[in-house]
């Protein structure tokens, strides 16, 4: 059997297995957003934190909850770093320098989980499991708690009131991602995933060379690492790494694991606004954009233009022989599409148009499903603005699900656009137009130019994944880069919370004959070139002097 084949049967049975999830991990997430009912152990943890639970709280007030979290995340985070070399199990791991470790602590908090550092060289295994994978497991949960917000704006009617955050964050946590993570845990070890708290070992080669083999709870930081769309490695070589991704059936299971929750967040969303069909119409969209991603890229790798290029096997080059070109593909397409930024290849060795769409698929907004809670709200943004382009096109004023879409809502909506581009293309800019920084760039010419441009993309919509061949771990890249984080991340959570509340207040307005129905084949397709058109143009340019440069060239 063919890896082309077998790859397309892996995709097969992973659209399969995502099917059969569909149904009960998106009703069993509506449910946890929407019951009043509270555990005994979260009564608990309210008690001590001083939460009132029954308390729903205005926009302005869970965005400062979801803002104070996060800063003090980052700081427990950057302390914990900086203080590493004096903890239990640092395995004599020295301390970050201040401006690396500030950058760690950032991308991790954003969800991005860049990484300019070594996993196994830089951390020792307190941080791995005290603070990283901490903050895999929270991130995430903050992502599907602001996406709760939204919804809770379609449903409520006349209010102020937009949900509790402290609430959220504490459901998701042991009611969704801990009880899935402990299982798929499991699953890893028995696959071959290591679970441990050994050190390095010392180890001589066949060439008698000494090597050093580190140990480590990889398992437990793996599983949550793709579940919540986080993407950090425990070892440099992320998913590509034996130890973290043993053979076929681990690498299928963890691309599984980075697209369950964003696609099954579609049928929560259609629970919760008492409409199904809506939530088949948005995870619709969502299939095709990722059908048509991991379609394209490893058409792309498989024909990897050149004759001399497909005699020599190139399209192997920078991938892993256990996974093969085409399981390497759909990875990629998948953590690209996603917030997870995971890698099991070197997409910096893929063909130009093949590294290109993985830089597009970013750009798009990571939206097809996007991240924990990030894919579906960027998601119901762009609906929004399909909406309303449907709207001027007849003339009439646009409507949502029940809800006036008017010059408020549209100013938020299409300030959350905006705010991506802006980080991307100035960033990418500033990097290009300083000499200094242009030296850190291993290649010339445009690909050069796409290892800046994929950094920034990455940053910015919080991916964290690296076309590499660019040396980041500087003083100008790591703030630059981390500043792209932190206003990437939390300006968009600004005006999701904005028109969640903008929304909440209105009285809803019933359907007539020339409302636009949002469950049918035509907004399906509406929304899709709406996304094509408003959000893939706007990189355009950019991609004309990257990977579509290269390619032709």
């Amino acid at each position: 059997m063919s890896s082309t084949l077998t790859g397309w049967l892996q995709a097969v049975a992973l659209v399969g297995a995502l099917a059969l999830c569909y149904r009960p991990l998106g009703d069993h997430i509506a449910k946890l957003l929407t019951t009043g009912k509270h555990l005994r152990v979260e009564r608990g943890l309210y008690k001590v934190v001083g939460v009132d639970a029954d308390a729903d709280q205005r926009w302005p007030v869970y965005l400062r909850s979801v803002l104070a979290f996060s800063a003090v995340s980052v700081l427990f985070l950057y302390g914990l770093i900086r203080l590493q070399g004096h903890l239990l199990l640092s395995l004599g791991v020295p301390q970050m320098e201040g401006h690396q470790a500030w950058n760690t602590a950032i991308s991790f908090t954003t969800n991005t989980n860049w990484q300019s550092y070594s996993g196994e060289a830089a951390m020792g295994h307190l941080v791995q499991m005290a603070g990283l994978a901490v903050q895999n497991f929270v991130s995430a949960a903050v992502g599907i708690a602001v996406m709760a917000t939204l919804i809770r704006g379609f449903t409520r009617n006349k209010t102020d009131r937009v949900g509790n955050f402290w609430v959220d964050l504490t459901r998701i946590v042991l009611r969704l991602l801990l009880p899935l993570a402990i299982v798929f845990a499991l699953v890893l070890v028995a696959g071959g995933t290591i679970q441990n708290f050994h050190g390095f070992h010392e180890l001589t080669t066949l060439a008698g060379d000494p090597q050093s083999i580190p140990g480590g709870p990889v398992a437990s930081q793996e599983v949550i690492k793709e579940l919540g769309t986080n993407g950090g490695g425990f070892f440099n070589a992320n998913s590509a790494h034996p130890f973290e991704n043993p053979n076929g059936f681990t690498n299928l299971l963890e691309i599984f694991l980075l697209l369950l929750i964003p696609f099954a967040l579609p049928r929560t969303f259609g629970r919760m606004v008492g409409d199904n069909r809506q939530g088949y119409a948005i995870v619709a969209v969502m299939g095709l954009f990722w059908v048509a991603s991991a379609a394209l890229i490893t058409f792309f790798e498989v024909q990897h233009a050149g004759v001399a290029a497909q005699a020599a096997g190139a399209g192997m080059e920078g991938k892993e022989q256990r996974f093969g070109i085409a399981a390497s593909s759909l990875f990629a397409a998948s953590t690209t599409l996603t917030s997870t930024g995971a890698v099991n290849s070197f997409h910096d060795s893929y063909s130009p148009f093949g590294g290109g769409l993985t830089i597009f698929n970013m750009m798009l907004g990571e939206i097809a499903p996007g991240g924990t809670g990030s894919g579906l709200y960027g998601m119901l943004i762009l609906a929004v603005v399909a909406v309303f382009v449907a709207g001027l096109m007849v003339g009439r004023t646009p409507e949502y699900l029940g809800k006036k879409l008017g010059g408020r809502e549209m100013k938020f909506a299409s300030l959350y656009i905006l705010t991506t581009p802006t980080l991307v293309l100035v960033g990418t800019g500033i990097a290009m137009a300083l000499p200094g920084e242009r030296a850190g760039m291993l290649n010339s010419g445009a690909h050069g130019f796409s290892e800046v441009l994929y950094a920034f993309t990455s940053a910015a919509n919080n991916n964290g994944s690296a076309f590499a061949g660019i040396t980041v771990n500087t003083d100008w890249y790591d703030t630059a880069l981390g500043l792209a984080m932190v206003l990437g991340r939390f300006l968009p959570m600004v005006f999701v919370l904005a028109l969640a509340g903008a929304l909440a207040r209105q009285q809803p307005v019933p359907a007539t004959p020339g409302t636009l129905p949002t469950h049918k084949p035509l907004f399906v397709g509406l929304l899709s070139g709406v996304i094509l058109i408003v959000v893939g143009l706007t990189y355009f340019p950019a991609l004309a002097l990257g990977p579509i440069a290269e390619g032709l060239h």
